[in-house]
């Protein structure tokens, strides 16, 4: 039997009041400026750690790294149980690609499930937040077919991104923060949240600063963030900023690093490479993420022509997967 894609076109609306009761943080001496109150588990399938625990990073594989070799989901699930990760981070695009084949998502989950591997969030290009009201809406549309897609698969987030916003700049941050905390709504009811992701080279939501103005301004508690190394730096934001940030308002960062040359304004996302490989500071950005309570999953994700070359998938995720553990050593 064929898994039933399901979601309800009249979901449920917060009122003013429970949105205000459930502002996203306080400001006071020696902790973020911007705080999350109630995170949201790396993957409900997976047992969190204890409270008591101290944050510990875990790991994911970003299938846009193995995206070169057209592997399809089925087997992109197979690569990452190969190289030893215990979540993924799949595109929509190939999980609609599997449905439409006739792929059935109980199916997938099971896969999932017999490899140990979590969903911890999915990426996705639904265009939520662009001026004209015909394509928003068209576009939030799209995001509850595709949340239902990942509620078979038990995945708790998706990422909202400035896409299709082209080259007009938005800046008015109360309006965005308006219609992203209408998808946030949308997302809580069916238990898939989307993390607002900045895109360094967009002119729109490019930046951390951009980001944090919208999740601010959306008044709700579940309000999240999905960043980027390579992004934070090719928009040039100060990876010091991050200091602002509750680690619990990231269930999720991408982890990936970049070379000197090209120069930041010419960087293009082909040019990322393996994490240590490049000159991007992670060690200080773990070290950020740690003091600030991040106890979330770090996911690799690179897009580089010459590891699609190579002709071995699962040696690139096994070497990404090595390359972050080595970073995270002692932290």
């Amino acid at each position: 039997m064929a898994y039933r894609l399901r979601y309800q076109p009249d979901m449920p609306r917060l009122s003013r009041r429970s949105l205000l009761l459930a502002g996203i943080g306080t400001v006071c001496a020696g902790t973020p400026l911007w705080t999350h109150a109630d995170p949201i588990p790396a993957n409900k399938g997976v047992a969190a750690p204890s409270p008591s625990s101290p944050p510990a990073f875990d790991f994911s594989l970003n299938t846009g790294t193995i995206s070169g070799f057209n592997l399809g989901i089925e087997e992109e699930i197979n690569v990452a149980a190969k190289a030893g990760y215990h979540y993924i981070e799949p595109w929509i695009r190939s999980l609609e690609a599997f449905v439409e084949k006739g792929g059935n998502l109980a199916d997938l989950k099971k896969r999932l499930d017999d490899h140990g591997i979590g969903v911890v969030n999915a990426i996705a290009f639904f265009p939520w937040v662009v001026d004209d009201a015909t394509r928003r809406a068209a576009g939030i549309e799209q995001m509850k077919r595709e949340m239902a897609i990942l509620q078979a698969l038990d995945c708790p987030r998706i990422a909202a991104t400035g896409s299709g916003t082209g080259e007009n700049r938005m800046n008015d941050f109360s309006v965005m923060g308006e219609r992203y905390r209408a998808i946030l709504e949308i997302g809580e009811s069916m238990g898939v949240i989307p993390q607002l992701e900045i895109w360094g080279a967009a002119k729109t939501l490019n930046t951390l600063s951009d980001a944090m103005a919208v999740a601010a301004a959306a008044g709700h508690a579940k309000s999240s963030l999905l960043l980027d190394a390579y992004h934070l730096y090719r928009g040039g934001s100060s990876f010091e900023g991050l200091r602002l940030v509750d680690g619990k308002a990231l269930g999720v960062f991408h982890i990936n690093d970049y070379p000197a040359d090209p120069p930041r304004e010419k960087a293009r996302d082909r040019d990322r490479v393996y994490p240590g490989d490049g000159v991007c500071p992670l060690p200080l950005i773990l070290d950020i993420l740690k003091s600030n309570g991040f106890a979330g999953v770090l996911s690799f994700e690179v897009f580089n022509p010459n590891y699609w070359a190579t002709g071995d998938p699962v040696g690139v995720a096994r070497t990404g997967l090595e390359k972050m553990k080595a970073l995270c050593a002692g932290k």
